[in-house]
Parts: structure tokens; C-alpha cells; sequence
């Protein structure tokens, strides 16, 4: 069965996302056993990937993705889930 290009794209897409966080895991993990606080590499990260993304997209893609974080921070999307037994 051949897959439409929408479908392939949107694969290779997630792939690209999970590989990504994978990535960032293991440097938040690295960060942590340097004795690195959450609090500073979570300004690192974020300082990071908005130069980079302004850089390479402009100011209005920076700020639209600042504007989309936050209303998903607002939104309890980062917050922990907690497991009850």
C-alpha cells in the first residue's frame, strides 16, 4: 500500500520530534548530573531555541511559538502527572 505524501511527511515529521526529545532528555540528564539546577538549563534551553528559531524563521515565528507555549503552560500541558495507587 502506498502511503499519500501528507501521511509520509507527517512520519517523518514525528520521527524528527521524537529524536529531538530524546536528545534534549539525555542533555537534561547530562545537566543534572553536572549538578546543573532545572531552573537555569530550562533558561538555557529556551534562550537556545528562540535565537535559533528567530534566526532562522524571523521574529513573528519566534514570538507566534512564545505565544503557543504559553497558552499550553496555562493550560496545565506541562504540568506533572500524578499516579495514584
Amino acid at each position: 500500500m502506498i502511503e499519500q505524501g501528507g501521511s509520509v511527511d507527517a512520519l517523518i515529521r514525528e520521527e524528527k520530534r521524537l529524536t529531538a526529545v530524546e536528545s534534549h532528555h539525555e542533555a537534561w540528564a547530562d545537566g543534572l548530573a553536572c549538578g546543573i539546577e532545572p531552573e537555569i538549563m530550562a533558561e538555557a534551553a529556551l534562550s537556545t531555541a528562540l535565537e535559533e528559531l528567530q534566526r532562522a524563521c524571523g521574529e513573528d515565528i519566534a514570538t507566534a511559538l512564545l505565544d503557543r507555549m504559553r497558552e499550553r503552560v496555562l493550560a496545565g500541558d506541562f504540568a506533572p502527572v500524578l499516579i495514584r495507587h
